[in-house]
């Protein structure tokens, strides 16, 4: 290309998609020099003959991304009437999936952009059940979406990622009698905080292991029953100060307890 050129990018959502494979390519043309120039959220023949007439006064191209079925072939006529080379980015590829995978297309705009803000809640969420994980910052509690309590061993770590991974924001806060609660946990909705409780053989079996992979003696306090039979009661007590619902952890998975803690909170909500 000896002289600048110029792309209209066109699109039924934000664009970002055909914006890239332009500079991909031209790229390929004396080092990407090209004038593009993107048109977002199309929705009418109006939008499209605006784009039609601003390329009839240029040596353009049009690279669009509309999956709009009338609106593309909208386009495609009005361009060809107008001699503008149009190129269409996406349906060759969503042809290829409908024959080979026999599905047909959903034919939505904006259907990228949602898988987005998805994977952005989660990564939120993700960084958000790091910052307030075993109790780190008591004001999460306050922002969270579900608040995990328990004592040692309880697998709040672990179920805080599960369900972060799932787009909620998760704080927890292990209970331990030498350590007085944080205000904030009274101070929250007690439909969002889930107490989670063992059985003492089963948590004794875990701590046991726990204390062997650090390199230490299974008779440490910290997995003696009756070290165990204390902070469990005090767990309980505080639960019910709490008045939150409490989840037996012993022979459940993560999948599992989060699935008990998902149906709740439907379920909560549904009768709001």
């Amino acid at each position: 290309m000896d002289r600048r050129e110029v792309v209209y990018v066109v699109s039924d959502s934000v664009g970002e998609t055909a914006e890239f494979v332009v500079k991909a390519v031209s790229t390929q043309f004396n080092g990407g020099h090209v004038d593009i120039r993107r048109n977002s959220f199309v929705q009418s023949e109006e939008d499209i003959d605006e784009i039609i007439n601003m390329a009839s006064e240029n040596s353009s191209i049009i690279a669009y991304t509309i999956v709009i079925p009338s609106l593309k072939e909208y386009l495609d006529r009005q361009a060809a009437l107008a001699n503008i080379q149009a190129i269409d980015l996406l349906h060759p590829l969503m042809n290829a999936f409908e024959e080979k995978f026999h599905k047909e297309a959903n034919h939505r705009s904006g259907l990228m952009r949602q898988l987005d803000d998805d994977y952005f809640r989660k990564v939120e969420a993700v960084e958000f059940a790091v910052k307030y994980d075993d109790g780190q910052d008591p004001r999460g509690m306050l922002i969270a979406d579900v608040v995990l309590i328990g004592v040692s061993r309880t697998s709040k770590t672990p179920l805080s990622m599960y369900l972060a991974h799932k787009g909620y924001k998760v704080a927890n806060v292990p209970l331990v009698p030498e350590v007085s609660p944080p205000d904030e946990l009274f101070k929250i909705k007690k439909s969002k905080c889930f107490g989670l409780i063992i059985t003492p053989d089963k948590l004794n079996a875990i701590r046991k292991e726990r204390l062997k992979s650090l390199g230490l003696t299974s008779k440490a306090s910290y997995a003696s029953y009756e070290r165990i039979l204390e902070e469990l009661d005090y767990a309980e007590k505080i639960m019910k100060r709490v008045g939150c619902p409490v989840i037996n952890v012993s022979d459940k998975a993560v999948e599992e307890t989060a699935s008990v803690i998902l149906d709740i909170l439907k379920n909560e909500r549904s009768y709001k």
